[in-house]
């Protein structure tokens, strides 16, 4: 076994790709809001892939796999370099995009970004802020330029591979013996080390055996026959967690997850700090100067009679902080009182999501509406929460002989407690003890049963 650079580089490549691959599989709908943020009039505009972003996600997703175990068996090379020199370029600009446009929109006042403003024709404040790209979902919150560092370097593997394509050539028995047991290796010590999830181990394991079987087969054409092999188990996966829900839960909305400290600042954390620059002018002089809001607070400053402000910069980010992993879950009522801590301190209480009552499963209505009314008749707490504005929850509800109350919440927030339009959480005193999407829910007693 020869590990030049070029085998190296396969190696670390297509090992990352199907980890990243079997972390977005896992979580499509995820990925897919992602996409549908990209896609957007106010940020990339490519509209035109708006309605498709379900199918992108999930064929990326397969894509990332699929090439990955190509990679690994230096099967069809030269088509497999191409599209993984394709796909770089697109993930890096994305990571780039996210990672830069986020600087000048936490940096608006920065001189550097007046610049690129005058020679680029943009406006920082007007940018889409992103935390992430979602390269790795939920499961590795890297930073925007984490991101970029790290798709800067695979783009580099991705270089070597392309430039030494034609020195690449379908493993032998003997070498797909030691590239298999070397990439479920890194595999492994990633999905363990890093994920603390097994799925990732056993999956590739069957993936590279049934590679194994058809290559020892020596029928015509083994290679596409493995890629059809790798490419029908692979998708098998996201159709799986489409229809239901995630097999491994990263969100802090997990089951087990408790939902009052992923709320709060741990001890000796504190939040991010925002401010804006005061343009100061002398009453005496006219000299103008430029002051931050944090420095006018000094009493020197403010309490200086001879000085007015007379232009307010936009707010940029002064200082890094924690945000915590829950911070926009917030139950309102018609009233807009606020029922959050109150539903968080029910001893059992359930929780119909739906995000968009529009988009919400029009078949499932009667599960909300028979699980509510034995919710009710068993004393313990139901509510609908959506986005959806009251009017037309009210008649979204009128139109299903819905008897249920509606709390409202951030879209994005409900898009990330369960996936599934709609789905059932359970909680006990703010500690998630159930999620099940509407097609695993029969009865408000099988639930029951279940969490017992």
């Amino acid at each position: 076994m020869k590990l030049n650079k070029e085998n190296i580089s396969r190696l670390l490549v297509g090992a990352l790709f199907i980890i990243s691959g079997l972390i977005k599989a896992n979580d499509p709908l995820g990925f897919s809001y992602k996409l549908e943020e990209y896609f957007a009039a106010d940020v990339l505009n490519w509209t035109l892939f708006q309605g498709t972003e379900v199918f992108l996600a999930a064929f990326i997703s397969i894509g990332e796999i699929v090439l990955g175990a190509a990679l690994i068996a230096g099967e069809k090379i030269k088509l497999s370099a191409w599209l993984l020199l394709i796909m770089m370029i697109f993930f890096t600009f994305l990571t780039g995009y996210t990672a830069i446009g986020n600087w000048f929109f936490e940096h608006p006042d920065r001189d550097f970004t007046h610049t690129m403003e005058s020679l680029l024709g943009f406006a920082a404040r007007d940018i889409h802020y992103f935390k992430d790209c979602g390269c790795f979902g939920d499961a590795i919150p890297f930073t925007p330029w984490d991101s970029f560092v790290k798709d800067l370097i695979l783009f580099v593997f991705t270089l070597v591979i392309f430039k030494g394509k034609a020195n690449i050539k379908p493993n032998t028995n003997v070498q797909d013996m030691w590239y298999y047991s070397i990439a479920i290796v890194l595999i492994s010590a990633f999905a363990i080390g890093v994920t603390n999830w097994v799925f990732p181990i056993v999956f590739t394991a069957a993936l590279f055996s049934g590679m194994v079987a058809i290559k020892k087969a020596k029928g015509f054409g083994s290679g596409w026959i493995m890629g059809v092999f790798a490419f029908v188990l692979t998708s098998l996966f996201p159709i799986y967690t489409l229809s239901y829900l995630p097999v491994k839960d990263f969100r802090p909305f997990a089951i087990g997850e408790n939902l009052h400290h992923n709320m709060e600042l741990q001890e000796g954390e504190e939040p991010p700090l925002y401010t804006v620059d005061y343009t100061m002018k002398s009453l005496t002089t006219g000299d103008e100067s430029v002051v931050s809001a944090i420095d006018y607070m000094d009493l020197e400053v403010w309490k200086n009679k001879d000085l007015e402000i007379i232009a307010t910069g936009d707010q940029y980010l002064f200082k890094e902080g924690v945000v915590p992993p829950i911070h926009d879950f917030v139950l309102e009522t018609i009233d807009k009182e606020d029922l959050t801590y109150s539903v968080l301190s029910e001893e059992l209480v359930f929780l119909w999501v739906g995000y968009d009552l529009s988009f919400s499963n029009e078949d499932a209505q009667k599960q909300v509406q028979e699980i509510a009314q034995s919710c009710k008749s068993s004393g313990v707490p139901v509510y609908l929460l959506s986005a959806t504005d009251f009017v037309q929850s009210e008649n979204f509800k009128q139109i299903h002989g819905l008897d249920i109350e509606v709390l409202t919440c951030d879209a994005t927030t409900l898009k990330t407690v369960v996936r599934s339009n709609p789905g059932l959480v359970v909680l006990s005193k703010g500690i998630v003890v159930g999620k099940y999407p509407f097609k695993s829910v029969d009865s408000f007693n099988q639930v029951k049963n279940k969490l017992k």
